[in-house]
Order: C-alpha cells, then structure tokens, then sequence
C-alpha cells in the first residue's frame, strides 16, 4: 500500500477576517485528511520573501506581502494518500472565477489574491514549505481510529 504523504496549507487573511477557517477546515476533516500540525501566526516580510521568491519580480509583489502580513494566517500540514492531488482538488483554481464549482475557492471567494487559500503543488515543494512554517515538534504522528474507513483496511 502507498505510504501517506503530507502538504502545507495556509488559511489566508481573507479567509481568517470572514470567519471561514471551521468551513475550510472542515472540508479537508470531511474528506479524511488527518490535520497533523496547525497554528495560527503572523507572516514576517523575510519568510513571505522566501514564501514567494518566485513572484518578486511581479509587479504585485510587495501588495501580495502587506496582504498576507494584515492578519495572522492558519497554518496546517495535512497527511494523506495523494495529498497534494487530493488538496489541489478540493482548494481549486487560484483564480477562483475559473476554478470547479464545489472548489473552497469556488464558493468562497472571487479574485487573486484574496482567493483564501495556499496549497502547495508539489511533494518537493510541500517538504520545504513545511520546515519554513513549522518546527519538527509542531508535527504529530498518530492513528486515527477511522483510517481504516478513508483508507481501507491494510492502513
């Protein structure tokens, strides 16, 4: 059987200012997707810098980081099998006016960046994403008793 892998997530200021973190939240729990790390905390200029050192020459740049840096953000490492497909289904299309109906960002919002939601969009990129925003002991291994019903009984 395929071992369980783990990706980051982050509930962004939008997201946490309109109250829909227990929405998300629950999305990812109905799907059976084990939380096995999550806080709330405040983005500095140096980590989004890192974060997001793939859009510095983008001429949203600096908006994107006053945004992300307005309110604190949700953070979590979600563990499953698929994972990072898994997610990106249920997250959807950054832009939320192109994404699947039934999609958090589909229902919830309307435009970039105010779209949520991040999740990352690979296994390389979950691993570094993870050790930017969260230590070793923040993250939990543990069996849930319904692993065996979202994974079938070899789990």
């Amino acid at each position: 059987m395929a071992e369980a892998q783990r990706t980051l997530v982050l509930i962004k200021p939008d997201a946490v200012q309109r109250e829909l973190v227990g929405e998300i939240v629950g999305r990812f729990e109905r799907k059976g997707l084990k939380t096995v790390g999550m806080k709330m905390t405040n983005l500095d200029e140096a980590t989004l810098t890192e974060h997001y050192g793939h859009l510095k020459d983008k001429p949203f740049f600096g908006d994107l980081k006053k945004f992300m840096m307005q309110t604190p953000v949700i953070a979590m490492v979600l563990e499953g099998y698929d994972i990072i497909e898994v997610v990106r289904v249920i997250v959807g299309a950054t832009n939320p006016r192109k994404a699947d109906a039934g999609t958090i960002r589909s229902d919830l919002s309307m435009n970039v960046p105010s779209n949520i939601i991040h999740a990352s969009d690979s296994l390389e990129a979950s691993a570094t994403e993870i050790k930017r925003f969260f230590k070793d002991d923040e993250l939990f291994t543990y069996e849930m008793l319904t692993d065996k019903f979202h994974f079938g009984e070899g789990v």
